[in-house]
């Protein structure tokens, strides 16, 4: 499973950190983050909303554009290990520069500096996500949709939103949606990870994204559920993560292989690896024992992410090479 090539669609970049990274990082910079790491040195957090203090606290220490290069230099090294061949990551310019498009525009470059070299060294290609984050509202939302729309092209290739999702109501930030799509940017919405089948059905009725991020508490509404079917919606599913957080109280209660028997377009990524102990190749082996996925279904699901992902026809191209497919 470790070697077998894989798409991920979501992880959060910062999320993919290695806590040895940023307990260094802290020690650098005198930072005290010693309340967010258990015994073991791995990330300490009570619940879901306690690990986005958390979240926040590690990346508070990621301060400039060079960290952000080491820290993508740390995240693909670690997917690649796992079989990753193409991952798409979500970042934001809250944490890269507070929204202001010159020092955003500094970030990525240092980031995709950073992601050339894995690529050519372990050949995985990045590409990124802008997303605003939800409960920092709808106003903060603004600069980063312009962030967003200022350097969107080939690299930077869809924007979304995450964070709590219990805030507000997806239209609330439309103006930020509706700017980003303006510039050519694809669309994904964090919906139905904690607000229920009713959180998703908001997204598509008020954001129309193409791609739902989590989506599983879908399965609660089965007009939903047909709805996603029915319009192609590509679920990035990202199973061991809901486990841990306990969105769902263990691997046979998830009901990502239940999506997929009703035709749900299903994909798999890990969310924020590191934080829940979990790997792109961890997952398999748990899809493979719980639900009993075998090569040809993890195929489909590579074709379907291959399919969705929101990078160009050229690089397509060369991921489908890379998981032994004759064309995108």
């Amino acid at each position: 499973m470790k070697d077998s090539p894989k798409i991920e669609l979501h992880l959060h970049l910062e999320g993919g950190a290695p806590p040895a990274l940023i307990r260094g990082m802290a020690r650098e910079k005198s930072v005290d983050l010693s309340g967010i790491f258990r015994p073991d040195g791995g990330y300490a957090y009570r619940d879901f909303w306690h690990f986005l203090s958390v979240y926040e606290a590690a990346t508070s220490v990621l301060q400039t554009p060079e960290d952000y290069a080491r820290l993508t230099t740390a995240v693909l090294e670690e997917s690649a290990a796992n079989g990753v061949v193409y991952c798409e990551t979500f970042l934001s310019p809250d944490f890269c520069g507070g929204g202001d498009i010159g020092a955003w525009r500094e970030y990525l470059t240092a980031i995709r500096e950073a992601a050339d070299a894995v690529e050519r060294a372990h050949a995985i290609t990045l590409r990124g996500i802008i997303t605003c984050i939800r409960h920092f509202g709808p106003e903060r939302a603004r600069p980063i949709a312009r962030c967003a729309a200022d350097t969107a092209g080939d690299w930077l290739v869809g924007f979304g939103m995450a964070g709590d999702e219990l805030k507000g109501q997806p239209g609330d930030f439309r103006w930020a949606f509706d700017c980003a799509r303006e510039a050519g940017l694809r669309i994904t919405v964090h919906a139905g990870e904690w607000g229920g089948a009713a959180s998703v059905r908001a997204a598509l009725d008020q954001l129309a994204p193409e791609r739902i991020g989590h989506g599983v508490q879908a399965i609660e509404d089965p007009a939903l559920v047909d709805r996603l079917a029915e319009d192609g919606i590509v679920l990035e599913c990202c199973p061991g993560s809901n486990v841990v957080l306990g969105v769902f109280k263990d691997w046979p209660s998830h009901p990502i292989e239940r999506l997929r028997a009703r035709g749900v377009k299903v994909t798999v990524s890990t969310d924020d690896p590191p934080f829940f102990g979990i790997t792109m190749a961890s997952d398999y082996e748990n899809l493979t024992r719980h639900f009993g996925w075998d090569d040809a279904i993890f195929a489909d699901v590579n074709r379907t992410a291959l399919d969705a992902a929101f990078c160009d026809p050229a690089t397509k191209k060369i991921i489908a090479k890379r998981l032994g497919e004759t064309q995108a």
